[in-house]
């Protein structure tokens, strides 16, 4: 799908791309899950090669951040939503041209179409492409800022549950699932923390490409501003990261400190019961001349015996607070 925003009468307003192509007067063209012979057209009528998704993919910087034929080619990936239970990211491109920005991207992340939104209200600030681009770039950190807000919650929410003070009789924690809890908010923090880094160098490549341009000095303030939020939001990112391997930590060792007690009460509970076994295990031989056994009061005698064993450990550990 190609979408096309061009600035007619001081208003940005959508336009068809059949009837824009002959003109390419200054435009945003955004390609939503383009198909192959769009990403040639619109290459063709701008003169530019846009990459396709599998080089979008390539982690390489060289592959990434690039200038060919006068247009700058930036590519960075974002995540999609901010739903707890299922966070995910996809490259995105960015090309800047002289007159045009083109986006390539495979998802439908939010700023993007609260951005395309917002241009086309009138009074808007945004007068040339570069403007546009920044606005969107701007757009697309405040969503991140919005996501990394609401897993911080909900790492936070798990801390509570880890080092809440349980009641006598209360329900204990399911600590297995809160493991699968941490974990999955673990697998987020570092999606989005990628997406912040990727942000980072992308607005570094940004902030060289507009040496030339006359408003640079302008434009630099911006994206050193631009560059701040982002350093900022991955300090909490990495902030976020420690906390949640000190919870796991946490949980491990609770989960380590259960077993222990399991463990030792099984081995109390050997102790306890082995007096009474010795005892049991003699008078049970089959021998003829065991004196206990022609006592009228040998059968109780052994079971006092048998009871007293028992109960003499169990005082014992009571008193040193083994149990």
């Amino acid at each position: 799908m190609i979408k096309v925003l061009t600035r007619q009468n001081a208003v940005w307003q959508f336009s068809d791309w059949e009837d824009f192509r002959d003109t390419l007067t200054p435009c945003w063209i955004d390609l939503v899950f383009p198909q192959p012979e769009e990403l040639k057209q619109v290459g063709e009528a701008l003169s530019i090669a846009i990459p396709s998704r599998a080089e979008m993919e390539e982690i390489e910087i060289s592959s990434r951040l690039y200038q060919e034929n006068g247009a700058f080619f930036m590519t960075a990936n974002l995540v999609t939503s901010p739903n707890t239970d299922n966070v995910e990211s996809s490259a995105i491109t960015f090309i800047l041209t002289e007159t045009c920005l083109v986006t390539v991207r495979y998802l439908e992340p939010r700023p993007f179409e609260a951005f395309a939104s917002r241009l086309q209200k009138p009074g808007g600030n945004c007068t040339n492409i570069l403007d546009v681009f920044i606005g969107l770039l701007e757009a697309i950190i405040d969503r991140m800022a919005d996501i990394l807000e609401i897993h911080s919650s909900e790492i936070e929410t798990i801390s509570r549950l880890i080092f809440a003070d349980t009641k006598k009789g209360s329900k204990p924690i399911n600590l297995n699932d809160l493991i699968k809890d941490i974990g999955r908010e673990g697998n987020h923090i570092s999606i989005l923390r990628e997406s912040l880094m990727s942000l980072g160098r992308m607005t570094i490549f940004l902030n060289q490409a507009v040496y030339a341009n006359p408003k640079a000095v302008e434009i630099r303030d911006v994206l050193k501003v631009v560059g701040r939020d982002v350093a900022s939001l991955a300090d909490h990112a990495s902030f976020i990261t420690n906390k949640v391997n000190f919870l796991l930590d946490a949980t491990l060792g609770m989960i380590s400190i259960q077993q222990n007690s399991i463990i030792k009460i099984f081995s109390v509970a050997a102790v306890v019961f082995l007096p009474p076994t010795l005892i049991a295990s003699i008078y049970g031989m089959n021998f003829r001349f065991i004196p206990e056994l022609s006592w009228e009061v040998g059968y109780p005698l052994a079971l006092g015996m048998m009871v007293v064993s028992a109960v003499m450990p169990y005082l014992y550990f009571k008193r040193k607070g083994w149990l």
